[in-house]
């Protein structure tokens, strides 16, 4: 909106109710390519196709843009996770590895004493 324009409560409230029966129309269209497909989920697809048969073409190729920007975000997080995931499973190996050569050096220090105690009986 323009700087300096005010909506009163009134026209908030119209604009609201407008939007909402736009979404429910809109997935209600979606709901039918769905059935078509004999699908219990709307998908992405769908709701495009709604947008074409509603004759609402213009919001399709901004629909389309934000998809894409949407997946590689999503795609982005999935990576990153899967990194933080490789590098908490190396760090715990290492740890391991680290606890096992203590077990280890505790071990070969006892096996030590014990030499020494049966060389001085």
């Amino acid at each position: 909106l323009p700087d300096g324009v005010n909506i009163s409560k009134e026209a908030r409230s119209a604009i609201s109710r407008a939007a909402s029966v736009f979404v429910l129309y809109a997935t209600s269209c979606a709901n039918n390519f769905a059935m078509k497909g004999k699908r219990k989920t709307l998908n992405a697809g769908d709701v495009l196709s709604a947008m074409e048969e509603m004759e609402f073409q213009r919001f399709v190729t901004p629909l389309k843009e934000s998809l894409e920007v949407y997946r590689r975000e999503q795609k982005g997080k999935k990576e990153a996770r899967k990194d933080k995931d490789k590098k908490a499973d190396s760090e715990e190996q290492d740890k391991s590895r680290e606890e096992e050569n203590d077990e280890d050096d505790e071990r070969m220090d006892e096996e030590e004493q014990n030499d020494e105690e049966e060389v001085d009986n």
